[in-house]
């Protein structure tokens, strides 16, 4: 028997239906195909809405519609955010407290135009905290929502960083507080434990073992041979 369909494979697929519609909104030059598209579009915001009952499907297709571009700038890719992993010569973790949500998490933002993704984990860190550190390894590369912890599509990247000097300062509007915490104790509420904790600390006790990604699926990409 098939497992039951759950609001992340209805988000997955709203989301994967509207990349492809206004992909192809943003390359095509038939009137008909564009009709199509904005079908697609439609259907897609309705299963966005059975996903998400918050969220009005009349809404969400008016929004995919407005960020449609042409050519090369309408190729609909996921949003990239970078994290970073920080630990000291104590084998403790750096942590900040959002502001927003008030969890607690390693330091980690959108992925800046005219960085790479490393500069932008160093600049977030230091943004966020105060600590200046140099990069060590790639922990993960993920996709947010198969992972279920975003509901946008996201990939997300996490390096593990060596703090190298600064000190400890809260951003002003980011950040509600930040520290330096042993794996023993955690502040609370912290967000997603279970997915990145383990991780973190065997990348700063030096017990990494590679780079965590998510297991490829199916490919639907490539044709069957009879």
């Amino acid at each position: 028997m098939s497992e039951s369909v759950t609001g992340q494979d209805l988000l997955n697929w709203a989301e994967t239906l509207a990349g492809i519609a206004r992909t192809g909104l943003g390359f095509t030059e038939s009137l008909y195909e564009k009709e199509r598209y904005e079908e697609i579009l439609k259907v897609a915001s309705e299963i966005r809405g059975a996903a998400d009952g918050d969220i009005a499907p009349e809404a969400v297709a008016t929004e995919w519609m407005r960020m449609v571009g042409q050519g090369v700038a309408g190729y609909v890719t996921p949003k990239a955010a970078v994290g970073a992993v920080v630990g000291n010569d104590e084998n403790e973790i750096l942590l900040v407290q959002r502001a927003d949500s008030g969890v607690w998490l390693y330091p980690t933002g959108w992925a800046d135009i005219g960085y790479s993704p490393v500069e932008v984990a160093m600049k977030e860190v230091y943004e966020e905290t105060g600590i200046h550190c140099e990069p060590v390894a790639l922990i993960s590369i993920v996709d947010g929502m198969r992972q279920g912890f975003t509901r946008i599509p996201l990939f997300s990247m996490v390096f593990h960083c060596r703090a190298v000097g600064g000190e400890l300062t809260p951003h002003p509007l980011e950040t509600s507080d930040c520290g330096w915490f042993a794996r023993d104790s955690l502040p609370e509420p912290l967000a997603g434990l279970e997915s990145w904790v383990d991780d973190a600390f065997a990348a700063i006790e030096g017990r990494t073992t590679g780079v965590r990604y998510d297991d490829p699926r199916s490919r639907p990409w490539e044709e069957e041979i009879e």
